[in-house]
């Protein structure tokens, strides 16, 4: 990690833990928000205007929280207005790499070689993780906020008219149904898969894969008669899901030793996977190369880095 600006420490999936020996995850460092007309938002300064060709993201295909923006950067139609750059999928020593894997770019932007470069181009002194998703000013050289939930949310209301607004990730008349949902998926079902496989004591790792399996059996009878979480229309909660239940089978069944039951085993979860891998632009955001090749690269969960060879998704189209 960084310390007043300097990298002192090889990467460690642990970013610190709890009186159980429980993950806990590092708080996101910059929120500020791009908005139609540069006021400030929610968090953070303002400045932030929503203009063509002037925000960059920067995002692993590896990480559940970086391919959330994408996916809204994608049904929002805003591949026009804002570009990416990849990293590639490995975990390393000094975290998140720029280079020639496919799927991966150069950072040609910025010139950076690290990710963690750019956080120290932003604040010289920066203390903390180097983590995707980063949404980029390039006016300004900085970052405007590498919080995931924060970003979705800009891009779903922060470009105005420059976004396509046909979609809305985030309606007035769901808010409390999908703040309601993320308050549950969260904690128990997005970070406790890492709850579980970060765990460094029996008591924690047993609580985090009972949430997990809680949460997974609450859904598969909360999905039975509807397409998506809140019914007929998509919304940032199935995004929040989507993200994870698409790793599941890959690396949290078998790494983060979420294994007590697969996702094919529930017919209802399988069957909203299959439709969310339908929605026009979804499915290209999904990289299972990627995702493997990244999760199983921690060193701490698998010291000879051997990739497994399942599990087959062809059924996914993956």
């Amino acid at each position: 990690m960084l310390i007043e600006g300097k990298w002192t420490a090889d990467w460690h999936p642990v970013q610190a833990t709890d009186e159980k020996g429980g993950f806990v995850r590092q708080t996101s460092s910059f929120r500020h928000w791009v908005t139609p007309d540069g006021a400030p938002g929610i968090t953070g300064e303002g400045g932030f205007i929503a203009e063509p060709g002037r925000y960059h993201l920067y995002v692993a295909l590896i990480c559940p929280w970086a391919s959330r923006t994408l996916i809204a950067r994608k049904l929002k139609g805003l591949e026009p207005v804002i570009s990416v750059s990849v990293v590639e999928p490995w975990l390393l020593d000094e975290g998140w790499h720029f280079g020639d894997y496919p799927g991966a770019d150069r950072d040609t932007l910025n010139k950076a070689e690290w990710l963690h470069q750019l956080y120290t181009r932003a604040d010289p002194r920066f203390t903390g993780r180097a983590t995707v998703p980063v949404l980029w000013d390039k006016q300004t050289h900085t970052i405007v906020n590498n919080e995931s939930a924060d970003i979705v949310r800009m891009l779903n209301s922060g470009f105005g008219s420059l976004a396509n607004n046909a979609v809305d990730l985030y309606p007035a008349h769901l808010r409390d149904e999908i703040d309601q949902l993320n308050a549950e998926i969260y904690p128990n079902l997005n970070n406790g898969v890492y709850r579980a496989g970060f765990a460094t004591t029996q008591v924690s790792y047993e609580e985090a894969v009972n949430d997990v399996f809680s949460q997974l059996d609450k859904l598969e009878n909360h999905l039975v008669q509807r397409t998506f979480l809140c019914g007929t229309q998509l919304t940032e909660a199935d995004i929040r899901l989507f993200v994870t239940l698409v790793r599941f089978d890959t690396a949290y069944h078998g790494l983060f030793k979420c294994n007590l039951r697969k996702l094919t085993e529930y017919p209802h979860l399988d069957r909203y996977l299959r439709e969310m891998l339908a929605v026009p632009g979804i499915r290209e955001t999904v990289n299972i190369d990627h995702i493997k090749q990244g999760y199983y690269s921690i060193k701490a969960l698998n010291p000879n880095g051997i990739v497994p060879q399942g599990p087959d998704l062809r059924a996914y189209g993956l």
